[in-house]
């Protein structure tokens, strides 16, 4: 049986990506691999990642959850159709934005080669998507472990390892 992977769309909005060695290609490798590794249903259907900077990611920010400040990785889970798609629609995921400032600065900060980094927010985003999150501390725990293992496949080594908290 082969593994059917959702379509990934990457759009590259701010100038600044430009600067790091093919991001398009690590987000896209990070999301394959999640999606490979989660048992949700994610087989033809579509998601967008945005590679935006610091005002890009404030804004949506400020405007989906209240908080007017920049951050990493933002994820916005589709809406799920109740009843059957009409011929041809395509099943939508959501969308992922991803901060350039903000990830380029804690790569730095925490000494990680700024594309283990930028792997790692794509999978956070991407696992957010279908479902996962780290509202409680065993939900964390589960998310995290299910990272490490993404990750681990991809070469990346534990983004957890000498940290307190999730990003």
């Amino acid at each position: 049986m082969s593994l059917v992977l959702p379509e990934i769309d990457i759009l590259v909005v701010a100038d600044c990506w430009q600067s790091e060695d093919a991001p398009e290609q690590v987000v896209h490798d990070a999301i394959a691999a999640a999606a490979a590794s989660v048992e949700a249903d994610t087989g033809g259907a579509e998601l967008a990642v945005m590679l935006t900077d610091d005002a890009g990611i404030q804004t949506l920010n400020a405007n989906w959850r209240g908080f007017d400040k920049p951050t990493n990785v933002l994820s916005f889970p589709a809406l799920q159709p109740t009843g059957k798609l009409p011929e041809g629609a395509p099943r939508m995921l959501g969308d992922i934005a991803i901060a350039y400032q903000t990830t380029r600065r804690e790569a730095d900060e925490e000494g990680k080669p700024f594309n283990h980094h930028l792997s790692h927010l794509a999978v956070h985003g991407f696992l957010h998507l279908v479902g996962y999150d780290h509202e409680t501390d065993s939900d964390a725990e589960e998310m995290e472990e299910l990272e490490r293992q993404i990750l681990s496949r991809l070469g990346v080594p534990d983004p957890y390892a000498n940290q307190d908290q999730v990003n």
